[in-house]
């Protein structure tokens, strides 16, 4: 048979439990006057954790640890070259998350830019028969699956080569692509063109 105190595992009742209640215990029960004939124990200086060889410190006061362990490991080994290289990382660099504004503005953009591989595709093929009296078929093909690449290339490239630049030089690189990748041959014949 299980008792109440068992079943409270399984129910939020809030946070009125009476064993989680510090300030009551510390009222119930008078902390220990101390004694003004005994000599005050001297105090001892607090110390920084000393971390084992191979593991850093993070946080606050990861410096003063980190510090702390490189003097401890030079006292005991006589060098201090392995231990700098472990005790003090090389910072590395920082990653910039990105926002929910650009992450949804890089969305739009690359969905036009998915439209515009779709449109030099329907245009294209459109123009196939009126191409193949001016340019050979094998050219015709190569430069048509180019020009539909095109888009989806700008975009991984702009993304790829502007990951540490600000945000507006990669807005203005793929509003640059909007307007020079625009798909002509759809947009002059269109899907249904003569």
């Amino acid at each position: 048979m299980t008792t109440g105190r068992d079943d409270d595992a399984l129910t939020w009742d809030g946070d009125d439990d009476p064993t989680l209640d510090i300030g009551a215990a510390a009222e119930r029960e008078p902390a220990p006057e101390p004694d003004p004939t005994a000599d005050p124990a001297p105090e001892a200086p607090a110390q920084a954790p000393v971390l084992p060889k191979g593991y850093t410190a993070v946080g606050r006061g990861s410096e003063t640890v980190a510090a702390r362990s490189a003097a401890d490991a030079a006292s005991v080994d006589g060098s201090i070259s392995d231990v700098a290289i472990d005790a003090a990382p090389a910072p590395a660099p920082e990653a910039r998350s990105l926002g929910n504004g650009t992450l949804v503005a890089l969305g739009v953009l690359g969905g036009i830019y998915a439209l515009y591989a779709i449109g030099w595709l329907i245009g294209g093929l459109r123009l196939q028969g009126r191409a193949q009296y001016l340019v050979l078929d094998v050219m015709y093909q190569g430069s048509l699956w180019l020009a539909v690449l095109a888009p989806v290339l700008w975009f991984a490239t702009t993304f790829l080569l502007t990951r540490r630049s600000r945000a507006w030089v990669r807005f203005a690189w793929l509003a640059v692509g909007v307007i020079v990748l625009l798909p002509w041959p759809f947009v002059m014949i269109g899907a249904i063109g003569q």
